[in-house]
């Protein structure tokens, strides 16, 4: 912690009770503790905060804990999460204004730090879980997609918060909803961003919320990745589509950019000889598919659009069934692809019994490569 901070962490802890009151007005005192719901504000008992106590190490004034998440920090922690501030610079403007403090001479602004990793996606991921056993395993079975050991990308919030905002007031509403978490790296292996996707308690959709998918920090160009690239890889525009890609093609390399536009502007890795890009069946799905094909044939790599028969890849595999969709994706591979990256059929048909196929689609064929909106 820096000098500032430490400073400004002791003199909150010396005013422990009026930052409670203030950030936490919906809690109350107990003793030698503050007794809230959690730092979003929400009445309850899980979250404590000690009132008293030295200013620093053990049982300092101001340490507090969630019990119900094991979620933990001192007052500049609490107020950067019930602020939903990111930069540790805004976290000490806030803590100023609290204590009255003059803020400092503006300085230029500085690049992020060398992580490029904004704080609140790393405290998410240090306070995430592992997918297995998790409300977020059962939403992915929910949609068809195989859970195995090596989906080390993904990870399960229990109580991720979720903003919305007042359109009124223009005041700051949180509620509290289980997230799967998908960290999203760059060639290197370095986490530069995170994607949340708040579900239902069940497991059985999305939360009920305007916006149930948001991202952190740096996303373009980059991607949640399975598997590490080399010669071969597929990327797509959603989790779910790569996933559901995945789920027949366990062993090729893939890539999710989140979004259209990232996946217009994806960075394939320098040993890349093809590359496979599974398109959403839209027009915005189809531009980003085309754009990226026509950079990847640029630099030399060969480009395959694997085109769905429904909207996307997840449609296929749960309206369809997984042995559809592995005849669809077999049909638009390279022979020597097949054999080196397709589940066996037995393995398919054993994760999904059900196969629904007989719906008069017409299967897409063997999928030409792009160059840049002609067949080749």
């Amino acid at each position: 912690m820096s000098s500032q901070a430490t400073e400004l962490a002791q003199r909150l802890a010396r005013r422990t009770e009026a930052v409670c009151r203030y950030y936490l007005s919906n809690g109350h005192r107990e003793g030698r503790y503050w007794i809230v719901g959690d730092v979003a504000n929400t009445p309850g008992r899980s979250l404590y905060v000690r009132l008293y106590g030295p200013l620093y190490g053990k049982g300092a004034a101001g340490k507090w804990t969630d019990a119900a998440t094991g979620q933990h920090g001192d007052l500049l922690d609490l107020i950067a999460l019930s602020c939903d501030l990111d930069r540790l610079a805004d976290v000490l403007a806030e803590a100023r204004r609290f204590l009255g403090l003059a803020q400092p001479t503006p300085m230029p602004l500085r690049p992020e730090p060398p992580d490029g990793l904004p704080e609140a996606a790393r405290r998410l991921l240090v306070m995430s879980y592992p997918l297995a056993g998790s409300i977020a395993e059962t939403y992915l079975r929910n949609r068809g997609i195989a859970i195995t050991p090596d989906l080390r990308a993904l990870r399960f919030h229990p109580r991720c918060f979720y903003r919305t905002t007042d359109e009124a007031t223009g005041a700051n509403r949180y509620g509290v909803w289980p997230a799967l978490l998908a960290a999203v790296t760059d060639l290197e292996g370095k986490v530069t961003g995170l994607q949340r996707t708040w579900l239902d308690p069940s497991g059985r959709d999305k939360a009920p919320v305007p916006s149930p998918r948001r991202a952190l920090g740096e996303i373009a160009g980059h991607g949640v990745r399975f598997g590490h690239a080399d010669e071969v890889m597929a990327a797509g525009e959603g989790l779910e589509t790569m996933l559901s890609v995945r789920t027949i093609l366990p062993a090729m390399p893939m890539a999710a950019a989140l979004s259209a536009n990232h996946l217009a502007v994806f960075r394939t890795p320098p040993t890349l000889r093809r590359l496979y890009v599974a398109q959403d069946n839209d027009a915005t799905g189809r531009r980003a598919a085309q754009q990226l094909s026509c950079r990847a044939q640029a630099g030399g790599i060969e480009a395959i659009t694997l085109a769905p028969r429904l909207k996307d890849f997840n449609d296929d595999l749960r309206e369809l069934g997984a042995p559809a969709l592995r005849v669809t994706l077999r049909d638009q591979l390279v022979p020597e692809d097949v054999s080196r990256f397709m589940r066996s059929e037995a393995g398919t048909a054993d994760e999904h019994a059900v196969c629904r196929t007989d719906r008069g689609d017409a299967s897409p064929g063997k999928a030409a490569p792009v160059a840049c909106g002609r067949a080749i």
